[in-house]
């Protein structure tokens, strides 16, 4: 018997539903998630499942989302907030970043609040509804960062939020909520800290996450790469990086998020420090342009890294 059969938000919204079965502490809240089950119906059903008091709608007002989830959390619930589109988390990061990060460091409590929604391009939505924040959010002791990029990972990254002790923030590539479909007869489980090899190879790897994922593995479909899927970026899964590269020797860092002081700059500084005996050659690094995002779909397709992009940077990483 299937137990899922569906797309990426599909599992989103079957990790919110377990999750909220499994334990009554577990209540969402954000813009519209209620009777209009959210911008991308993530939350769609919900409401009617399990009402009002664990299903709440807010203001337009990111703070106020953030402050009301960590207060739930401190109180003792496991809440869900849901940002309608994550270039709006910015607004809310000093309550998540000064506050509810260091919570722990300041008396000890536990923080079991998750901050999640849709981030990324390829959907035309401009320069203020496609970004990719994750790099505002790196280095904050104290505040993970998730950014699955399977259906399964959808679900069982969310699940995996949802029940640690310390605030998380999960980046869902809203491009693909309808592209990708998966399905499982038993639900799949992850953890938090713990990267997945995608692909195997010998001759180089790509260190990628996220939406940036399909497109290396794409580019590199017929090569003898491998490709390694970060999942979690804060913390990150240092030994499956250092042990990747030391075997293969050519590594190529891949991120959507701009190449510029970007995550892909501290994963190359990384594996500088932890593998240049073993390297043959420099660690690439593909990113976005250093550009807003256009609206335009032409424009945006050719700020962001394509699979014919990747397969030139890995050829010539190859031929080096």
């Amino acid at each position: 018997m299937t137990l899922f059969s569906g797309t990426y938000v599909e599992a989103v919204r079957r990790a919110l539903h377990d999750a909220m079965e499994a334990d009554p502490r577990v209540c969402c809240l954000g813009e519209d998630i209620g009777a209009y089950g959210g911008a991308f119906r993530a939350t769609e059903g919900l409401l009617d499942r399990f009402g009002p008091d664990r299903v709440i709608d807010t203001p337009i007002a990111e703070q106020a989302i953030a402050g009301a989830a960590i207060g739930a959390a401190l109180m003792g619930q496991r809440p869900v907030a849901e940002f309608q589109f994550m270039d709006f988390a910015l607004l809310a990061s000093d309550l998540m970043v000064n506050f509810a990060a260091k919570a722990h460091w300041r008396w000890g409590a536990s923080v079991p609040a998750v901050f999640r929604g849709p981030s990324g391009g390829g959907n035309g939505g401009g320069p203020f509804h496609s970004q990719n924040p994750e790099g505002h959010f790196l280095g904050s002791p104290g505040l993970k960062v998730v950014v699955p990029g399977t259906v399964r990972d959808a679900y069982a990254l969310l699940r995996a939020a949802i029940e640690d002790p310390d605030p998380v923030l999960v980046l869902e590539p809203k491009h693909l909520y309808r592209r990708l479909k998966d399905q499982w007869d038993e639900a799949p489980t992850a953890q938090l800290g713990e990267a997945a090899l995608r692909k195997d190879g010998d001759s180089a790897c790509i260190l990628t996450y996220g939406a940036a994922q399909q497109v290396a593995l794409e580019a590199v479909a017929d090569l003898d790469v491998a490709v390694l899927d970060l999942r979690t970026l804060w913390p990150l899964d240092d030994e499956a990086i250092a042990a990747l590269a030391r075997r293969t020797h050519r590594v190529l860092v891949l991120t959507e998020a701009p190449r510029t002081y970007g995550p892909g700059a501290e994963l190359a500084a990384l594996i500088g420090e932890t593998c240049f005996p073993w390297l043959d050659a420099p660690v690439l690094r593909l990113g976005a342009a250093d550009t807003p995002t256009p609206a335009s779909p032409p424009l945006e397709a050719a700020c962001l890294p394509s699979a014919v992009a990747v397969r030139s940077e890995v050829q010539r990483l190859l031929a080096w």
